[in-house]
């Protein structure tokens, strides 16, 4: 029976029953690796897989229900099973490389993928971070999986019989397989991948089986051979063990290299060695524990809980470490971008565009350690390719605009992140404000950007307003870093003046941001509701916002407090209209998410608005961000396989909820201010690396109590709408004060507004 009569009382009795105020001592527990994966091309709810991983790792495994090359590898309507793939795909939009499977079997020996796939229940199917268990009806095994960063354990439960097989598929598109049955062992490579990667690409590996093989072939692009080695278009092979018993499972110790065999044996050595399954996955719990663990909420009902670390999982898994350690314990990887094998740190399989919003700034508040990896890997990036990415996956990608690696450097280095090459990275992020690149990266229009002030519509550029505002902000961030480096004003100077390029795409007669043609004029027949375009995944309404570092400013071009608070407003107001689409060609998932989600214009399930709702902070009326962060969070945000209402994009859709339950916001990347909202538990605990611990308590939260009284950080009354990144680290306790009704007269004043670039008034 559906209970939906009375949801108000539903919710209330769900958070006050259905929660407990003691910190989790396990919090990969509370991890549903399944949320989101109920997508589609047509419609997204995060368009995820479940990956079997660790934090950052090289490589992760998932199950596959579609075929080889699909980049919805897994999807939870699926219900047949056709491998266990080792994946570094960062989304369907980008698909894979590298990528291989295995595939246990019984009865004859067969390969391809319709021949060998089983059915499957998600009743019979466990997934955690660490550990994955499915239950292969057609071939009546169980198959289990525990990972490490490059490597993997798996184990095969067969029924008592004589005809127990592997499937090995190396994957088309060229690859190799060598069978050695005197180790019983198999190693080979893909070449399989998306595009970003040099001639000599290959993802190699190594199997080593647990027991002998009574059985052998490998597969050459469409037949079955005799041979032990094959270089094909499409190489495999099929291994089998003869009778078994259920008390003995096959086990088999998998590892990658991007190197060679050698480096992929080494990894295997190195992460796996003698440790027993149980072992792998008791280590890749602490691990999962160790990092969840730095972020402890509580007070909050099961699925806030579920939701909240299952947004946490999916933070610290991109980008995925593309480095490893050579025989002698030295970092190396492979350059995609040179075909060499280069020394130092290397990351792979993220998009700025998304990242630098939130999931970037998360990482350097609470994991700066492996934002400064990241550091290091960029400046590898510019030195082996001569630019700073914008897309990886796993050398430059294509995609997406804006020059927001210039965010994403600029705002470590202003949150203390040190001991790297940043005058390299200053560099970097100067070659890339004033050029344009291959492959998205650098600035496409920078000739027409930085002559005219703006990118005009009637230059054969597309997604053009979108650039001028992105590379506005960008041009910001560069200036910040610039003074923070020491750099003279008369060479930075240029880039606080272009920071102002924003207002030069603002119609006034729209009261939002509008194409504007190389005369000045501002093009005819535009239509605020239209997608595409001169915007990028977003209308008007969506990208008007996107002045992340002078709102203020905005306010100002808006008409004032007033407008400016009904403009925001407006937002939630109107109808869900794409209007002219035709830049797309069809209804993309983006605007049918939209659409079904019941709030107007705000388009969450994308990137471009989600930081809109904490822009009431910056107005006399800063108590609608807290009804806003609170009605997305409850209405948005569910820990199943629909549990987002969108992409997920490389955790950043997961930041924006991590960030909002926590009450506070990075509105500004590149600077040191988060905006503050109100938390969704009653409590929380941010362990810091600098081994300073911060408490975030609201005891008188609930599902009416989504307001704030007043807010104190160790004991002093918060004045102003925001924190400050420097004195959060130091840790304590911010006391947040709860109500059901709104307090319309705190902090409403200028003196408390968040930062901007122009000042507050």
């Amino acid at each position: 029976m559906k209970k939906i009569i009375y949801p108000f009382l539903i919710l209330t009795f769900q958070f006050w029953c259905g929660q407990t105020d003691a910190f989790p001592e396990s919090p990969v527990d509370y991890v549903n690796p399944l949320m989101g994966t109920d997508s589609s091309y047509e419609l997204s709810t995060g368009n995820t897989y479940p990956a079997i991983g660790l934090p950052w790792g090289m490589n992760y495994w998932t199950p596959q229900t579609n075929i080889m090359g699909n980049g919805w590898a897994y999807q939870y309507s699926g219900n047949q099973i056709r491998g266990f793939k080792q994946t570094h795909q960062p989304s369907p939009w980008m698909n894979d490389y590298g990528f291989f499977s295995l595939m246990p079997i019984t009865g004859k020996p067969v390969f391809t993928e319709k021949e060998r796939q089983s059915w499957f229940s998600h009743k019979a199917e466990i997934s955690t971070p660490y550990y994955y268990k499915v239950y292969l009806a057609d071939h009546n095994v169980t198959t289990e999986i525990t990972p490490t960063e490059r490597a993997a354990v798996f184990r095969f439960t067969f029924p008592e019989q004589d005809s127990a097989f592997v499937v090995i598929d190396a994957s088309d598109r060229n690859s190799y397989i060598r069978i050695i049955p005197g180790e019983n062992k198999i190693i080979g490579y893909s070449t399989r991948n998306s595009g970003s990667v040099n001639a000599n690409f290959k993802n190699y590996f190594v199997i080593k089986f647990s027991k002998p093989f009574t059985y052998q072939k490998s597969w050459d692009n469409g037949k079955m051979t005799d041979k032990n080695e094959i270089s094909s278009p499409h190489a495999g092979a099929v291994i089998g063990f003869g009778k078994l018993s259920s008390s003995q499972p096959v086990e088999a110790r998998v590892a990658s290299s991007f190197i060679s065999f050698a480096q992929a044996e080494i990894n295997l050595n190195r992460e796996i060695g003698n440790f027993s399954f149980a072992q792998i996955k008791d280590k890749g719990k602490n691990e999962w524990n160790r990092i969840l663990g730095q972020v402890k909420v509580a007070g909050g009902t099961e699925d806030q809980m579920k939701t909240f670390y299952s947004c946490l999982y999916r933070m610290v898994m991109f980008p995925m470490k593309m480095y490893e350690y050579n025989s002698v314990g030295s970092e190396v990887h492979y350059s995609p971008y040179k075909g060499t094998i280069e020394k130092g740190k290397r990351f792979a399989g993220t998009g700025f565009w998304d990242t630098f919003r939130a999931l970037y700034p998360f990482l350097n508040l609470v994991y700066p350690s492996i934002s400064r990896e990241m550091q290091e890997g960029l400046i590898n990036d510019y030195k082996e390719g001569g630019w700073l990415p914008e897309w990886s996956s796993p050398g430059y990608r294509g995609i997406m605009i804006g020059n927001n690696s210039a965010s994403v450097v600029s705002e470590a280095y202003l949150k203390g992140l040190r001991d790297y090459d940043i005058e390299t990275l200053w560099q970097a992020v100067v070659h890339g404000a004033e050029n344009a690149g291959p492959s998205a990266t650098g600035r496409t229009g920078v000739e027409y950007y930085n002559r005219l002030g703006y990118i005009p519509s009637d230059v054969k550029i597309n997604e053009n307003v979108a650039r001028t505002l992105e590379y506005a902000y960008d041009d910001y961030a560069i200036y910040e870093l610039g003074k923070a480096i020491g750099k003279p004003e008369q060479e930075i100077a240029i880039y606080r003046q272009r920071a102002m390029n924003y207002k030069n795409v603002f119609n006034p007669n729209f009261n939002l941001m509008a194409p504007r043609n190389s005369d000045g004029a501002f093009a005819p027949g535009f239509n605020p509701y239209s997608w595409g375009g001169p915007f990028t995944e977003g209308n008007s309404y969506h990208y008007s916002w996107s002045v992340f570092h002078d709102i203020n400013g905005l306010k100002k071009l808006m008409g004032g407090n007033e407008r400016f608070i009904g403009m925001l407003d407006s937002v939630f107001k109107l109808p869900p209209d794409f209007g002219d689409y035709s830049y797309y060609g069809e209804v993309i998932h983006e605007m049918r998410e939209m659409q079904i989600m019941n709030f107007g214009q705000y388009a969450h399930g994308n990137q471009p608005i989600q930081h809109m709702i904490y822009l009431y902070n910056y107005t006399t009326q800063p108590w609608k961000t807290q009804y806003w962060a609170r009605e997305v969070m409850n209405r948005l945000y569910t820990p199943y396989p629909d549990g987002y209402c969108g992409d997920e994009d490389n955790g950043q859709t997961s930041a924006w909820y991590v960030f909002s339950a926590l009450g506070f916001y990075p509105v500004t990347p590149a600077s040191t201010q988060y905006v503050t909202g109100a938390p969704l538990f009653r409590k929380a605990e941010i362990t810091f690396e600098n081994g300073k611990t911060l408490r975030i308590d609201a005891p008188e939260n609930s599902a009416e109590n989504r307001y704030v009284d007043d807010i104190r950080i160790n004991g002093k009354r918060l004045n102003v709408n925001y924190f400050d990144h420097y004195e959060l680290q130091q840790g304590g306790r911010i006391r947040f004060k709860m109500n059901s009704e709104p307090d319309k007269e705190r902090n409403t004043t200028p003196d408390a507004y968040p930062f901007s670039m122009s000042g507050n008034e």
